[in-house]
């Protein structure tokens, strides 16, 4: 049967850069530590002011189709997720596409366009979508193309204002991938929460405490479930685990979770059982709050053992790395992990090819989704393309006064002008509005 996966992935950072710990911090009266060492951020990427999840998400996918050499013709469906979007009936696959007929020959006519929501799961399930659309039969040749784009604020002052981002993930969704193939077996945790929603506001109204055990939760039932598919997961059947990243200090605790469950019953647990015991069954208890804190003191332990620290700087950290200076990129999030991942593995020369990845994604609301992806044979060249270092180095770094001026420009409640910081080359912009309020955008060169 006919692979299927992800072909090629390209990413648009806002080009803004607020430094957290020097320039953040100190306007909160807040220790940098909790930054860097709680959060595990050190900046964060913000749009300027022609800049929103259009102009990123377009900029990304042109850069990606000039690079994969492709028209529109080529494209078959063009699926939009987002938790960041500005209208309620038109999606943002039409302002992307009519973005990329100014540029290329042609046009998007008859590829099918949608938007995706289900807060940061989207754009795995949007994945979803085209692995479907093509193992079906019905793309015809053409290939998919998915693009995850938010622009991650809060209300000043609010706990998750330092998680802020912005930015996008295109990527190219096709039968013989060059990255990745996914696995046909996938896993599901869901349930109705109110971890954090938008009820008809721009702005998140977020439970932070019950957000983390929600994650958790569902990240442990779609694990589970994707278990009763494909087997038993082991700590060493997989070079890497990209998780949902809303900061890089909520993965260390669903990555402690994991790796507690995939030693369970195995030489790992065993040879940990000499320096910490075995880890609590809860037939041995005869309450549940027993054995959960019995499972607490035990996880207080393992995170600080050679083993699991070694496995963590492995697997884990990895993905990491991009997380840490952008930000929170809502639905891109767990794609930028998993490319953070193949980033580092290309850089430090590792043979990827054939090599297992567990993806866990994750939407508040709630819902995860666990899926495995084998490395395909010309991962390298892509990661080699991209130029994301490049993007990064380029950000124009802003004062606290700057950030104030343009989180109001992004505020859809406020109406201000304020001058662009940065000047836009060979990028598209947003413009302005038309006769019904609709946004206007034009190609730079």
């Amino acid at each position: 049967m006919t692979s299927v996966g992800i072909d090629a992935i390209e990413i648009w950072t806002g080009n803004l850069v607020l430094d957290l710990p020097n320039t953040f911090a100190p306007v909160k009266g807040e220790d940098p530590e909790k930054y860097t060492k709680g959060l595990g951020l050190y900046t964060s990427s913000f749009p300027d002011v022609y800049e929103d999840i259009v102009t990123m998400g377009a900029n990304a996918a042109k850069r990606l189709m000039v690079r994969k050499g492709l028209t529109p013709d080529d494209i078959g469906r063009i699926d939009v997720a987002t938790e960041s979007a500005f209208d309620n009936s038109k999606p943002v696959s039409t302002y992307i596409a009519g973005c990329l007929e100014q540029v290329f020959e042609g046009d998007f006519r008859h590829a099918n366009k949608g938007e995706r929501k289900f807060a940061c799961i989207a754009g795995t399930q949007s994945l979803d979508d085209a692995y479907n659309w093509i193992k079906a039969g019905r793309n015809r040749g053409r290939a998919a193309l998915v693009i995850a784009t938010d622009t991650a604020l809060y209300e000043r002052g609010d706990p998750g204002e330092a998680t802020q981002g912005a930015g996008a993930v295109a990527m190219l969704i096709d039968e013989d991938p060059d990255i990745v193939e996914l696995s046909t077996e996938q896993g599901y945790g869901s349930m109705d929460e109110t971890d954090f929603l938008k009820p008809n506001q721009q702005f998140p109204s977020v439970d932070g405490k019950r957000s983390m055990q929600v994650y958790l939760a569902r990240m442990r039932e779609a694990l589970e479930d994707y278990e009763s598919m494909a087997g038993r997961t082991r700590v060493e059947d997989f070079e890497y685990i990209p998780f949902h990243t809303p900061f890089p200090g909520m993965v260390r605790k669903a990555a402690l979770l994991g790796f507690r469950h995939m030693s369970r019953d195995t030489e790992i647990e065993d040879k940990l059982a000499e320096e910490i015991g075995r880890q609590p069954r809860e037939e041995q208890f005869d309450t549940w709050d027993e054995y959960e804190e019995a499972i607490r003191g035990y996880m207080d332990e393992l995170k600080t053992t050679d083993a699991y620290r070694e496995w963590y700087d492995r697997v884990i950290d990895p993905t990491l790395d991009i997380s840490s200076v952008v930000g929170n990129w809502y639905t891109g999030s767990v794609h930028i992990a998993r490319t953070s991942a193949l980033k580092s593995a290309a850089e430090a020369g590792t043979d990827m090819v054939g090599k297992k990845l567990l993806v866990g994604s994750y939407g508040s609301g709630a819902q995860a989704e666990i899926h495995a992806e084998t490395v395909q044979e010309n991962w390298l060249d892509e990661m080699d393309a991209l130029n994301i270092d490049e993007q990064l180095d380029a950000r124009y770094e802003i004062s606290f006064d700057e950030y104030e001026l343009i989180h109001d420009v992004h505020n859809h409640e406020k109406e201000v002008e304020v001058e662009e910081l940065t000047q836009p080359e060979e990028e598209f912009v947003f413009t302005g509005w038309g006769r019904m309020n609709e946004r206007r955008y034009e190609y730079v060169e």
